[in-house]
């Protein structure tokens, strides 16, 4: 089906597959935490992923291509999965799960910045430069919410999703420019592996208890759930609804995380969570498209690599 047609019942079923599949990570990563530590996590996340997702890539050729350009690929696999999976671990110590998604939910916000940064005067257009002071207003809502409405809220922890973000903005834009003509699942799988194999002995170093049950069955299912078969599904969902619609399952993302969150950890919908909210969705929502509810005539060929939490 083209990008331009309504959704299928099946890319109803997709789409919603992977609002819960890239919306729950951030649950499985705060009991994770409990007793890996985030190297480990990293290591056990990426390596159990790449083993699933080998055979895929290796089947149509995409592995091949991927290792003609691995440095570029392990460029891309240092900023979209090292960097970020570290600092999620390492912040999910201290943060809610909840607020943790929320703030990952502001990648278009620096996308925007960077584009700009790169000449795009498009986001100064008055409704994409209102959407990004609406959606930095809301983060500055969510992380200052603890301390005006009572609480406290770690700021080098809210630092590290933030910066997270960041990462994940960046990410696209090596993919766009150094591995446009790369299939995306030889560039997942084979970032996966090589940052796995790099991470490998630092978890092993840095782990100085026996993990839980509870924490052994988080990391696996981050693994296999949340990174492998989520993959499997995005690249569905694109043949199925076409690749400038697909990745808008991601400002569905953090409702999961939230819900999920408040009901599975018992933490808290803060007011400052509840305010800030609705704003960084909106003005996400804004930054990046303008307001438009329907996608540009022209459809890029390659398929997009959204967050991976």
């Amino acid at each position: 089906m083209t990008a331009q047609a309504g959704f299928s019942r099946r890319g109803w079923l997709l789409f919603g597959a992977m609002a819960l599949l890239w919306g729950v990570p951030y649950l499985f990563i705060s009991v994770a935490v409990e007793s890996f530590s985030p190297p480990a996590i990293v290591a056990g996340r990426t390596l159990i992923a790449a083993v699933l997702l080998l055979p895929f890539a290796i089947r149509g050729g995409s592995l091949r291509q991927a290792l003609r350009v691995w440095p570029w690929v392990l460029a891309f696999g240092a900023i979209e999965m090292a960097g970020p999976f570290v600092l999620l671990g390492h912040a999910e110590m201290t943060l809610p799960s909840g607020m943790t998604g929320l703030l990952v939910a502001t990648v278009p916000l620096f996308a925007a910045l960077i584009a700009l940064g790169g000449g795009d005067r498009g986001v100064l257009r008055p409704a994409r430069a209102i959407g990004l002071l609406v959606g930095f207003l809301g983060v500055a809502i969510v992380v200052a919410g603890p301390g005006l409405f009572g609480g406290e809220v770690s700021l080098l922890a809210a630092g590290e999703v933030l910066l997270v973000a960041v990462l994940y903005a960046i990410a696209p834009f090596i993919v766009a420019r150094k591995l446009a003509d790369v299939p995306s699942l030889g560039t997942i799988t084979l970032s996966l592996l090589m940052i796995g194999v790099i991470y490998l002995p630092i978890g092993l170093v840095t782990q100085h208890e026996v993990p839980t049950l509870p924490s052994i069955a988080a990391l696996i299912a981050l693994a296999v759930i949340c990174t492998a078969v989520a993959f499997l599904a995005f690249f569905a969902l694109i043949r199925e609804v076409g690749p400038v619609r697909a990745p808008l399952f991601t400002y569905v993302n953090p409702v999961v995380a939230i819900i999920l969150g408040a009901i599975v950890l018992a933490e808290p919908l803060t007011p400052g969570l509840l305010i800030g909210f609705p704003l960084i969705i909106v003005g996400c929502w804004f930054a990046a498209t303008g307001g438009r509810l329907r996608p540009p005539a022209s459809v890029p060929s390659r398929l997009p690599i959204p967050p991976t939490p």
